[in-house]
């Protein structure tokens, strides 16, 4: 089921009657916005978030027992997996294509809107043996989707601190900036990639959540092209440090 896309399976119904009507009114319908350019909704049933949780599970434990290396999600995350590595690229464009971008053309205008035709999604995970937290940054993507999956956990929090561009990543912090946001399984939060933020650390077990990012397709060439690079180079420097 969830290398498809059994719609009426993965979503929750409110979520599932905005996209079909799919208007502004509609999407703003089921949208929280508790800090400017910041917006939440309930999205997916927690049996789907079960099930994809499973997968990831079972993808990690393979490539632990057969030492195959994989990328990961990016330089900071040192668990996680990237989607299409198991086999999800179906999966992963109907969602953004069919139920994220259209919500992101009404509400992201300035940050490429419709001109947002490629994606890139993920998981991390955060907690006991996982990564910890996650410093302050920005995305490289256009506008990013994260949903959180489970499993059972505690702290973790979402923090935000305004919007920045790379070059002033770490200028001061304004006090109506500042917003944090705690994770609940099946609910998404959407915001721009330049909107700066972090996590606080997991402090029990383990969060594992789905990262999606959209793009305008010439920053995802170079994006993906960069990550691959990286990857052919540490495995180069991992084989020569072994021999």
């Amino acid at each position: 089921m969830i290398y498809s896309m059994d719609a009426e399976k993965f979503f929750t119904p409110s979520f599932l009657r905005a996209i079909k009507e799919n208007t502004e009114a509609s999407f703003g319908s089921i949208m929280a916005e508790p800090s400017r350019g910041i917006y939440t909704f309930e999205m997916l049933q927690l049996q789907f978030c079960e099930l994809l949780v499973s997968e990831v599970e079972h993808f990690e434990r393979w490539v632990h027992e057969i030492k195959f290396r994989i990328m990961r999600p990016n330089t900071m995350n040192q668990f996680g997996a990237v989607l299409y590595d198991f086999g999800m690229e179906t999966m992963l464009d109907r969602l953004m294509n069919g139920f994220i971008s259209p919500i992101s053309r009404v509400f992201f205008p300035e940050h490429g809107g419709s001109s947002l035709d490629s994606h890139h999604g993920f998981v991390v995970e955060y907690g006991i043996n996982r990564d910890v937290d996650f410093c302050l940054h920005v995305d490289d993507s256009e506008v990013s989707l994260n949903i959180c999956l489970g499993k059972q956990f505690s702290g973790g929090e979402l923090l935000f601190r305004g919007v920045r561009c790379d070059e002033h990543i770490n200028s001061e912090t304004q006090p109506e900036e500042i917003f944090g946001y705690f994770h609940v399984p099946g609910r998404a939060i959407l915001h721009s990639g330049c909107h700066r933020h972090g996590t606080n650390p997991a402090t029990s077990r383990n969060r594992i959540n789905l990262i999606c990012a959209e793009y305008e397709n010439d920053i995802f060439l170079f994006y993906f092209l960069s990550k691959i690079l990286i990857s052919l180079i540490t495995t180069e420097l991992d084989s020569n440090s072994n021999t």
